[in-house]
């Protein structure tokens, strides 16, 4: 004998409209949202273009100017796309006349800015870990100290540093230069590290010498690996900031066999004859290259580094 269910007097006073009704308003939100989300992703969407244009404009402007001829360039009409290119700056650069050849001067920079980069690492590499990982007394005015050095222009220091450099016989050197730069870049790339040393845990190094390791090998095994992201970021940002560095450099190597590329651009720029713009430019755009070969380089160098010292971790 079956039994019947009676539904509930709710229900029933509803009827079979107010089930359709439920199903039917939250639908009804959902296609009302939906204009609203994608008119929101458009907007965002169109910002990041304007941005990224007007990053990348710059850029763009300096490229096609090396093409053009300096007629072209000083004319009122702007060229945005050279109709007529030419490679005639590209050779006054490399094959040119100047007071100092292109690749002297590549070689400079490369020798002041990987002494610099180098240097930096290591001396910040040791200091984030000694900050990160040891409590001693000062350490919170260390870190002070590293803000208060930061906020100090470099210009007001540029007498000091010339007859520092100057008293150690180190002007017109690689070393010295080198030295400088070192001091200016090395504040903020300790400051860097310290965050990344402190976001790892500190229980990875402790376990591994629980299995056996020291801690000199429980660091190389473990935290180095995850390290290299930091690494590898710090590293970039030091050595733009060396490469691109010009008033110490204009200060320190004011010899034509000594000058950075940064300097040896000034060499296109004379008072009489006027500024050689085209050679310039051109000169600007070979010096992006090796920024941008590094960077190539060491992008997938932050992704293997962090799955590695994950594995290993």
């Amino acid at each position: 004998m079956t039994t019947a269910v009676e539904p509930p007097l709710g229900a029933v006073a509803a009827g079979p409209g107010a089930a359709v009704g439920a199903a039917v308003r939250p639908v009804g939100r959902t296609a009302v949202r939906r204009p609203r989300r994608r008119s929101r992703r458009f907007g965002l969407n169109a910002c990041a273009v304007l941005v990224v244009l007007a990053s990348v404009f710059p850029v763009y402007w300096m490229v096609s100017t090396s093409f053009l001829t300096n007629d072209r360039i000083r004319s009122a009409e702007p060229t945005f796309a050279p109709t007529s290119p030419t490679l005639r700056n590209y050779d006054r650069v490399l094959f040119g006349e100047s007071r100092l050849p292109f690749l002297d001067a590549l070689r400079n920079s490369l020798a002041v800015t990987l002494l610099c980069v180098a240097a930096a690492l290591l001396l910040a590499l040791l200091a984030a870990v000694a900050l990160s990982r040891f409590a001693f007394r000062g350490r919170r005015g260390f870190v002070v100290v590293l803000l208060v050095v930061q906020m100090l222009p470099g210009e007001a220091m540029i007498l000091s540093i010339y007859r520092l450099m100057d008293g150690w016989h180190l002007t017109n050197s690689v070393l010295g230069l080198g030295l400088v730069y070192l001091a200016t870049v090395l504040p903020f790339t300790i400051w860097t590290l310290r965050g990344f040393v402190t976001g790892i845990p500190q229980e990875l190094e402790e376990a591994a010498m629980v299995d056996g390791c020291s801690r000199v090998r429980a660091f190389r095994s473990v935290t180095l690996p995850l390290l290299w992201p930091g690494l590898v970021a710090t590293g970039v940002f030091a050595f733009i900031q060396a490469w691109n560095e010009f008033v110490t450099a204009l200060v320190l190597m004011n010899r034509p066999e000594h000058l950075t590329l940064p300097v040896w651009l000034r060499s296109f720029k004379q008072v009489h004859a006027g500024t050689d713009w085209g050679a310039i430019m051109a000169g600007s755009t070979l010096m992006t290259i090796p920024v941008i070969v590094l960077f190539l380089l060491v992008q997938g160098r932050m992704t293997a580094g962090l799955v590695s010292g994950a594995v290993k971790g």
